[in-house]
C-alpha cells in the first residue's frame, strides 16, 4: 500500500509541522523528498537527517513560495536534476489573524502572496514537468476554516477557500494528462501555529471537535500520502477533511 518507490516529491514548507510530517510520511513510502524551507534551514536539514537515518532519501531546498520566479526556477531545476517530479504537496502557508476592521493591508497582501499565489506558482512549475510525463499528484493544504469560517480569520479563511477553487479547476484542467489535484483540509491540529493560542481558547476549540481531541500532524500526513499514491489514482478535485468531525 502507498508504495512511492522511485518517485520524487516536493513538500513546500516541509521543515516543520504538517509539512515535516508529510515529508517523513512520503519518504517512508519510498519517495525521494525535497524539503522546502524559507528561513528554517537548520529545521529542514534536521528533517532530512531524520529521513536518511531511517534509510530514506531526502534533501533540503530553500526558496520563498511568495517569490514566484524563484519558486518556478527552483522547482524546474530540481526536476531537471533528478530527472522527474511526481508529487507536489503545496503546504507552505502563514496565518495572520485579526478582526476585519483591524487587519492591515500589508497583512492581506502577505497572506495571499504566500498562501494563494505561492501555491499556484508551485503547481504551475510542477505541472510543466508532470504534463510531459503524463502523470502526477498535486495536493494543496487548505483548512477547516475555509468551509466553516472563524471569528478573526476572515482573511486567512479567504486564502484557504481560494485553494479549494484552485483544486477543482486544476483537477479539470489536468485530468487528461494523468495528473490528479486534491486538497486536504486539516482541523485543529497540534502544530507550531496552534502553540501560541491560550489554554482557554484551546479548550473551547477542542469542545467543538466530536472526537474530543486535537489532531496530530501525522494524521494529516497519512491523508496526504494516500492522495499521492497509486491507490488514489481515481480521486481528483476532492477535499479530504481531517478534522475529527469539527466540520462535516
Amino acid at each position: 500500500m502507498f508504495d512511492l518507490t522511485g518517485k520524487v516529491a516536493i513538500v513546500t514548507g516541509g521543515s516543520r509541522g504538517i509539512g515535516r510530517a508529510a515529508s517523513e510520511a512520503l519518504a517512508a513510502q519510498g519517495a525521494h523528498v525535497i524539503v522546502n524551507y524559507v528561513r528554517g534551514e537548520a529545521e529542514a536539514r534536521a528533517v532530512v537527517d531524520a529521513i536518511t537515518a531511517r534509510g530514506g532519501k531526502a534533501e533540503a531546498l530553500g526558496f520563498d513560495v511568495a517569490d514566484l520566479p524563484a519558486t518556478e526556477a527552483a522547482i524546474a531545476e530540481a526536476a531537471k536534476r533528478l530527472g522527474r517530479l511526481d508529487i507536489l504537496v503545496a503546504n507552505a502557508g502563514i496565518a495572520i489573524d485579526g478582526l476585519l476592521l483591524r487587519i492591515k493591508e500589508e497583512d492581506l497582501d502577505r497572506l495571499f502572496a504566500v498562501n494563494v499565489k505561492g501555491s499556484i506558482a508551485s503547481a504551475r512549475a510542477a505541472t510543466k514537468v508532470m504534463m510531459r510525463a503524463r502523470t502526477g499528484r498535486i495536493v494543496f493544504l487548505s483548512s477547516v476554516v475555509a468551509e466553516m469560517g472563524n471569528v478573526g480569520q476572515a482573511a486567512y479563511a479567504a486564502t484557504k477557500a481560494a485553494l479549494l477553487g484552485v483544486t477543482k479547476s486544476l483537477a479539470r484542467e489536468y485530468a487528461g494528462r494523468g495528473i490528479t489535484v486534491n486538497a486536504v483540509a486539516p482541523g485543529f491540529i497540534d502544530t507550531d501555529m496552534t502553540t501560541t493560542i491560550s489554554a482557554e481558547m484551546k479548550e473551547g476549540l477542542t469542545k467543538m471537535v466530536p472526537l474530543g481531541r486535537t489532531g496530530r500532524a501525522e494524521e494529516v500526513a497519512a491523508a496526504i500520502a494516500f492522495l499521492c499514491s497509486d491507490e488514489a489514482s481515481y480521486v481528483t478535485g476532492e477535499t479530504l477533511r481531517v478534522n475529527g468531525g469539527m466540520y462535516v
